[in-house]
């Protein structure tokens, strides 16, 4: 297969000489592949497009059809074809650094298909191995701390053979990094380093490990998911797309001065992104863990497609009501994941189906995740956004209404938000936000123009 004859390297948008100010910024879906056309001197949007992902066939097919006519324009990307990025944890204690990491990997875009805490054996390995992941996140002990657990657990993974050369992040006591790392080196596992994410008790240092584990996103998986036989899907990939959308959730709340809470509710996973100014604050450390300033979670049992049926289920675990006939509607969807309603009545039940699981991902996202510890404090959220296509596809009154029954829940559990905006990312905007914003200097103006247009665009602004 032939590459894209335009394609640019990571570095070729600030190599661009002053005539070709446009780029392709792309989104590959699990199901569509979206595209915007964006000038990025002055982050004017001039032109929107999508079609189904081509996965069946291979992927650049789809990234050609939705850019085709802007052949001079470079192409950014990001990606959660092939099922994303699918992580696996490997800590001490499953209260402790575990739980830190855990926290870090899903704000670095990944989906978190297992946990394992304290020393490895022969059946956590096999436990290991049977959840195939994409990437391990090696992590263990405060710097100076316990650092025996990691190193066995070292031992471990050098000697598990892991399939597909899995690469290891190694994130753990820095004390012993160096001799985790050779060892595991030694018995060639590809190896990426990154400083502690629980340097101290109540302190999560997210930033090293997710720049590593995007490092090894890039390097390790994308071109190993078989998505594509063209060399240019790696190049043009930049991250996993729930990275995307955190990086642009940051710059939203950093240009609107406000908190952020975004409800992204897809085919599979409903994700739920939080930026919260409170956990700036250096003196908050109430809990063992602590909390992330900017945080995601990921809801693997509530979509709207392939585990529709699963958002009856959960919403009989937290007491929701759900009508006669959204049972079957959801049970008959998992086979039909390209399904659109074909009726008034079938509409109703889509946007009852996105309420629940909305609300059910929220009320998880805000809780306490262990006995003892604060709810994550959204009291202060002013903009609340919702994506994905069930959003985007419906007459706003029915969103809007939709969504602020989510933030209006008071059987949550959760401190609500006093007064915020509410409303829909229509055209995908946080995803070119959050693209941006990583192009280097030239593009970060543009990366806030186009959240400034998101802002601006809210009902009630």
């Amino acid at each position: 297969m032939d590459s894209l004859d335009s394609l640019d390297s990571l570095d070729s948008l600030d190599s661009l000489d002053s005539m070709a100010t446009i780029a392709w910024v792309v989104d590959v879906g699990s199901t569509f592949t979206k595209a915007s056309l964006v000038d990025v001197a002055s982050g004017e949007v001039i032109s929107r497009g999508e079609t189904p992902t081509t996965s069946s066939t291979d992927v650049m097919h789809g990234v050609r059809s939705v850019t085709a006519g802007s052949a001079a324009a470079p192409i950014i990307a990001c990606s959660s074809a092939g099922g994303g990025l699918r992580l696996v944890i490997v800590g001490y204690e499953r209260t402790v650094t575990a739980e830190a990491a855990y926290r870090v990997g899903l704000s670095a875009g990944a989906k978190v298909v297992h946990v394992a805490a304290g020393r490895l054996d022969k059946g956590g390995i096999a436990e290991l191995r049977a959840s195939s992941p994409d990437i391990v996140l090696l992590v263990g002990g405060t710097d100076g701390g316990n650092s025996e657990v990691l190193q066995h657990n070292a031992v471990r993974l050098a000697k598990a053979k892991l399939p597909r050369r899995v690469p290891v992040v190694v994130a753990g006591n820095s004390a012993v990094q160096d001799d985790v790392c050779a060892l595991l080196s030694g018995a060639g596992v590809a190896t990426i380093r990154a400083a502690n994410v629980l340097p101290d008790i109540g302190v999560i240092a997210p930033d090293s490990a997710r720049a590593a584990l995007r490092e090894a996103f890039l390097t390790h998986v994308i071109g190993g998911k078989g998505l594509s036989r063209d060399p240019g899907f790696a190049e043009i990939v930049r991250m996993a797309t729930p990275d995307a959308v955190l990086e642009g959730v940051r710059v939203l709340r950093e240009v609107a001065d406000q908190d952020v809470l975004v409800v992204d509710i897809g085919g599979a996973t409903t994700d739920v992104y939080s930026s919260v100014h409170r956990y700036d604050d250096p003196t908050v450390r109430p809990e063992v863990v602590g909390q992330l300033r900017h945080a995601r979670t990921v809801e693997a049992d509530l979509g709207m497609r392939w585990n529709a049926a699963s958002v009856i289920d959960a919403a009989a675990r937290e007491r929701l009501r759900v009508s006669d006939n959204l049972p079957r509607y959801a049970g008959s969807l998992a086979s039909r994941p390209a399904y659109l309603p074909q009726s008034d009545a079938e509409r109703d039940l889509d946007l009852e189906l996105a309420r629940l699981a909305a609300t059910i991902a929220v009320r998880r996202h805000a809780r306490a995740a262990h006995p003892g510890e604060a709810p994550r404090d959204l009291t202060e959220v002013g903009i609340v956004l919702g994506s994905g296509g069930v959003l985007r596809h419906h007459p706003a009154e029915l969103t809007d209404g939709l969504l602020r029954s989510v933030v209006t829940d008071r059987a949550g559990g959760w401190p609500l938000p006093r007064s915020p905006l509410v409303g829909v990312d229509t055209a995908y905007l946080l995803v070119v936000v959050g693209l941006l914003a990583q192009e280097g200097e030239r593009c970060h103006g543009a990366a806030r123009a186009v959240a400034q247009r998101l802002v601006a665009e809210l009902p009630g602004r």
